[in-house]
């Protein structure tokens, strides 16, 4: 088990606040999705949580321990995989460099995107955003992380790929925190636990279940 929480906690970008004392969990092994509109403020959940944004109040706590001042790269290290929306890859290195980064053997993150394989000697700024998306989950796949944050990740991808991916990270024996605007198909009837923001601020907290039956969902 694994836990990983923001308590009380804001963000500022200059004189903007963007997050306005968000509480959340998310527990692992399991799902944690994160919905809302753009500007609603779950991207800037994930870089908190990943620690690419400094707070302006309140605290990050991971497995009870407050790691707020703890550097990102300091919780890569501790096992955080921070999957962005954009400049999720290298794109001057081949897409067999990119997830050599990750792991010496890459063969699980090839059974899991079969369509990589003719593609490791391409360079990765060359691919389709869907297929750079594929990419920077596989090296998310090869790292074994105990948390795994993704924004957007099945952008730019097939609805079979899509589906795919989802299931891939459900999968995970990991806490999985997804950032979404809406709650994806392939994850109608999954065990998930949901937060809905809105302009920074939990509108919603609750199993993906409920959100299906509020009014006008």
């Amino acid at each position: 088990m694994t836990t990983l929480a923001l308590r009380h906690s804001r963000v500022r970008y200059g004189p903007l606040e963007a997050l306005h004392g968000v509480t959340l969990v998310a527990p692992g092994p399991g799902l944690t999705v994160l919905l809302g509109r753009n500007g609603s403020g779950r991207t800037t959940v994930l870089r908190a949580l990943a620690g690419t944004v400094p707070l302006s109040g309140g605290s990050v706590v991971w497995d009870g321990a407050d790691v707020t001042g703890v550097p990102a790269y300091e919780r890569a290290r501790r096992g955080l995989c921070l999957v962005p929306e954009r400049q999720a890859v290298f794109g001057s290195l081949t897409v067999r460099e990119n997830l050599a980064l990750a792991a010496p053997d890459p063969a699980p993150a090839l059974d899991a995107y079969p369509a990589l394989r003719p593609l490791l000697d391409r360079r990765a700024g060359t691919l389709s955003g869907g297929e750079q998306r594929m990419l920077a989950l596989s090296r998310a796949l090869l790292a074994r992380a105990r948390v795994v944050l993704v924004d957007e990740p099945a952008q730019g991808m097939s609805p079979a790929v899509a589906a795919r991916t989802y299931e891939l990270l459900a999968s995970l024996d990991a806490c999985v925190v997804l950032a979404e605007q809406r709650l994806p198909p392939a994850l109608h009837g999954r065990p998930a636990f949901v937060y809905e923001l809105h302009r920074g601020a939990v509108a919603f907290a609750g199993e993906a279940g409920e959100l299906a039956r509020r009014p006008g969902a």
